[in-house]
């Protein structure tokens, strides 16, 4: 592994980089007003990198959302009204001024997150990519004509937007998690108050600059920016407010129970895209240099802060030596570890402490069960005076079924590789987490490949890929990995009630 000197980052100098410094906004977004919190208070923003603040913003209470959802019930009359046609143009003009402020829109996501400049423009493209296609597919909400068994009746079914929409994303996508959703929500005819996480609020609060440029009307989006402190009323206020039809939230399985139980009480429609403990699975007929090479990716993007990321690595006994030494090698050649945006790094901090706490406590207790680090396992050597949230990737062998590791989401940059010897036993020990969101293999047994992608209890299967997210597949889990499905044609849906119609 390489290690850049992060020492030659400055965090204000590269804000003051953006080109276009309107992108920069500190107050929240309410009926197409710029406003500070009612109580004035505002809350630091850092760089996870440096841990230097990059900027202040607004921090809203529940009173203040209380005025956003006044404003988009408001503007769901209207904009419930325009035809499908004309929200699919207003789309495509904010997907448009997206993809001509990518360069600003990535530097501004990797000072927030520390994700890689690299990393951060793909998101801003993957994030654009939503916006784009539920555009189109606003033009495509098609309702039925059923066959009526009454020869006097006419049987119809029509969709229409739930209404009001309170959205809460995390910090680890700030653009694409909020496109994911506000695009399906527009789309469908519906208005939206969105809760940024407070740890990346800047990438939320310059998509909703670019969506007022691009003409889209005061409250059908309004974005409620609010510290760690108040996040709580905040989130209770957008899930028990009976002017909010649907709740749809990104997160951890626990809070995400949290809101569903407070949304129960007004039974609002509920979309949940929860915790994952994903397996990646090598069989003895694999391609080992390609899944060696799929699970960098899959495992250390975003450094490991994905919930589709790999998190337990079943490998067949019989290739299990050859598999770890190609992926500890290609690990040491091609990881660069420094700030984001340092040239040549691909692998930045983890976004918050606590993060780092968890990955430290699960990384001892593993060690202390008798696992064996092979790679990392330290905070890098030359980083440590600057402060920032940096872990080495780390792999580890031996490592027991029975420890957090295992048994949890890790959420950070720690990849355990077991050993199996059969499928049978493999499917057993991937199925035997409460959650469910994606999972992976490789075999080039064909047979196999259904067999395997039929047994896994989760949502998403990658088969000889670690990368399966694109805005035209449907995105969400089983079990406790949460309820509703994102991205593709059956996303919009989640946003649409359906109506009966019989007409005697």
């Amino acid at each position: 592994m390489h290690i850049s000197n992060v020492t030659t980052v400055n965090s204000m100098d590269e804000m003051s980089k953006i080109q276009d410094k309107s992108l920069v906004r500190s107050q929240a977004y309410i009926d197409g007003n710029w406003v500070d919190a009612r109580s004035g208070k505002t809350f630091g923003v850092v760089d996870p990198a440096t841990l230097h603040k990059i900027g202040t913003v607004a921090d809203m209470d529940a009173s203040d959302v209380q005025k956003a959802v006044d404003a988009a019930s408001r503007a769901f009359a209207s904009w419930k009204a325009t035809t499908a046609k004309q929200r699919s143009v207003l789309l495509r003009k904010w997907y448009d001024l997206i993809t001509a402020n990518s360069k600003d829109l990535a530097r501004l996501m990797t000072l927030e997150s520390g994700k890689p400049l690299g990393e951060a423009t793909g998101e801003v493209a993957y994030g654009a990519s939503f916006i784009e296609w539920f555009g189109e597919e606003a033009k495509r909400a098609y309702g039925d004509v059923v066959p009526s068994p009454i020869g006097s009746s006419r049987m119809v079914v029509m969709k229409q937007p739930v209404g009001v929409v309170g959205i809460i994303t995390p910090y680890n996508f700030p653009n694409a998690m909020i496109t994911r959703k506000v695009g399906a929500a527009l789309a469908a005819g519906c208005t939206v108050v969105v809760r940024p996480a407070h740890e990346t609020p800047f990438s939320a609060l310059a998509l909703c600059e670019l969506a007022e440029r691009a003409g889209i009307p005061p409250g059908v989006i309004n974005i409620v920016t609010c510290s760690g402190e108040n996040t709580p009323a905040v989130g209770k206020k957008l899930t028990t407010n009976p002017e909010i039809r649907k709740v749809s939230f990104t997160g951890s399985t626990a809070v995400g129970k949290l809101l569903m139980g407070q949304a129960a009480g007004t039974m609002k429609k509920v979309s949940m895209e929860l915790g994952g403990n994903a397996p990646f699975i090598v069989f003895e007929d694999a391609d080992l240099q390609h899944a060696a090479e799929q699970l960098i990716g899959c495992k250390f993007r975003n450094s490991g802060q994905t919930c589709v990321c790999a998190n337990r690595v079943y490998v067949h006994e019989s290739v299990y030596d050859e598999f770890v030494k190609r992926f500890t090698d290609l690990l040491q050649q091609r990881m660069h570890v420094g700030h984001g945006l340092a040239e040549g790094v691909n692998f930045g901090p983890m976004i918050t402490e606590r993060g780092m706490h968890k990955i430290e406590d699960q990384l001892k207790r593993a060690v202390d069960s008798g696992a064996r680090i092979v790679l990392g396992g330290n905070r890098p050597k030359g980083l440590e005076s600057i402060g920032g949230h940096f872990f080495e990737p780390t792999v580890l062998v031996d490592v027991s079924d029975d420890v957090p590791m295992t048994c949890e989401e890790t959420f950070g940059p720690l990849c355990p590789i077991y050993k199996f010897a059969s499928e049978e036993e493999v499917v057993k020990r991937a199925n035997s987490v409460d959650v469910g969101l994606a999972g992976y293999f490789f075999s080039r047994d064909i047979s196999r490949v259904f067999r395997m992608a039929e047994a896994l209890e989760v949502g998403m299967v990658g088969v000889n890929t670690g990368a399966i997210s694109t805005e035209v597949a449907p995105f969400g889990g089983v079990k406790e990995s949460g309820v509703g499905r994102e991205g593709s044609r059956y996303g919009i849906d989640e946003y649409l009630n359906i109506k009966y119609l019989n007409i005697s």
